[in-house]
């Protein structure tokens, strides 16, 4: 058996709401996104499996970039199309799980870092150590007009800003000492003052006096997450992420984007072992190839192109409507999401594939091409992982719950098998889990940063 070190890591990423346009519209797809249960049941499944944590994305609009329409979203339950607010979905899950660490996104944009910090210290102690906190700046005017502004921040000013928030949450973590909270009934001491401080934070974005009104967080910070693929983004990446989020189409691209992060973390001072990287995959599985591939073209088939095609005009911020759709994505400088917008290139690259086609593609959204029995699907992550792409996968269903089940009970024994993944929890918080060091009060200012960057 493998030690922990030398085993993968793996995330869900769910959806909490319809989430892919062909995915909803499968037969065994179940559409109860508005119940607490049906997240609690996705969270005993990952959990039954042995995954590191539940990940939730969010975005604080219905996209209409695609055609200035909201049609292509709603009539065809596309990404956008419906988002519960992911935060109290992990209050419901952390009362039914016990080990499954709990991820939700939230945007620096368009909130407050007094908000945030009390919010992920909150459920990092009610869910005893396994909270996280996916990092966002957010790209689109549609979001910027549901906050009272017209267009959105430019993208060097949101990571500024997005600097200074994430400076400002640390020190408000920070504001409490360890032993702060003394719970003394006989002196009467519930709270050591001494120990108890504002953090007098004075910036270009926020004033804020602190302490923070809730003890420590267990984690000391909740996992941080990040998914920048531009040059500004991987920078913010490697300096603050605990784990990276990202999106390849080929296993040459993941091995650079993973050589480039590691070669960052270690540029800025930082163990590249902290920071783990786990890109998405959507395997599809069944019990022989010939099924799974059976399978992956019946989901391809309920993909409306055009579902796909509003989903990648948001990721780009891009509207593709006006492009012919019989002829390839020509080359662009693109002001959304540098990453997906790599991926699509490399898919036109590799296979020629028109916009209808790729929208297609995208819609249904197998990245890396895990298709096929869970030996082979496991075959194929085994590469990645060995062939230092990777630290483990950050795991989407093709259709949900089910997906998730195959997964656990198709492709997970046999990493187990191999000694790649683990057979049960070895820590009690999610950063345990993951391998990742407990930041002391003021590790902020090494991930912070210097003046000369």
């Amino acid at each position: 058996m493998s030690s922990p070190e030398q085993q993968m890591h793996l995330a869900a990423f769910v959806t909490a709401g319809p989430g892919r346009p062909g995915g909803w519209r499968h037969p065994n797809s179940v559409s109860d996104w508005r119940s607490a249960k049906y997240y609690q049941r996705i969270g005993r499944t990952l959990e039954r499996a042995k995954f590191d944590l539940i990940f939730f994305a969010d975005i604080l609009s219905v996209p209409y970039r695609y055609g200035d329409s909201l049609d292509p979203q709603l009539r065809y339950g596309a990404l956008g199309s419906m988002r519960l607010d992911p935060t109290p979905v992990l209050g419901a899950l952390a009362g039914a799980t016990e080990h499954l660490g709990l991820a939700a996104t939230v945007s620096t944009t368009y909130v407050e870092p007094f908000t945030v910090a009390r919010s992920f210290a909150t459920l990092d102690h009610l869910s005893s150590g396994r909270a996280a906190w996916n990092i966002v700046t957010s790209f689109q005017d549609a979001e910027a007009r549901n906050f009272g502004k017209d267009t959105h921040l430019d993208r060097t000013r949101r990571y500024r800003r997005a600097e200074e928030f994430l400076q400002v949450t640390a020190k408000l973590w920070d504001s409490w000492d360890d032993d702060a909270l003394v719970l003394d009934p006989a002196a009467p001491t519930f709270a050591d003052p001494e120990r108890v401080h504002r953090v007098d934070h004075h910036g270009e974005w926020f004033n804020v006096q602190g302490p923070l009104n809730v003890a420590r967080p267990p984690q000391g910070y909740p996992v941080l997450i990040q998914a920048g693929a531009s040059p500004s983004g991987r920078d913010f990446a490697a300096r603050w992420a605990d784990v990276i989020f990202c999106s390849h189409a080929s296993l040459d691209a993941a091995k650079d984007f993973y050589a480039d992060i590691k070669g960052r973390a270690a540029a800025h001072g930082r163990d590249p072992r902290q920071i783990k990287i786990l890109p998405a995959i959507t395997p599809v599985v069944a019990e022989t190839a010939e099924a799974a591939r059976e399978k992956s073209q019946q989901l391809s088939d309920l993909v409306v192109p055009e579902a796909g095609l509003s989903t990648l005009s948001y990721h780009l911020d891009i509207d593709l409507a006006p492009f012919p759709h019989d002829e390839v994505l020509p080359e662009m400088q693109v002001p959304g999401v540098q990453g997906h917008y790599e991926e699509v290139r490399e898919l036109t690259e590799k296979h020629g594939m028109t916009l209808r086609e790729l929208g297609k593609q995208y819609g249904g959204t197998h990245e890396g091409d895990f298709i096929g029995t869970g030996s082979e699907v496991a075959d194929a992550l085994e590469q990645w992982f060995t062939e230092d792409a990777c630290d483990g996968f950050t795991v989407s269903g093709t259709y949900q719950p089910g997906a998730f089940d195959e997964f656990g009970d198709e492709v997970v024994p046999h990493l187990q098998k191999r000694g790649l993944f683990r057979t049960e929890y070895t820590g009690s918080t999610l950063r345990e889990n993951l391998g990742l060091d407990r930041p002391a009060s003021g590790d902020w200012h090494q991930r912070a940063a210097r003046e000369e960057d």
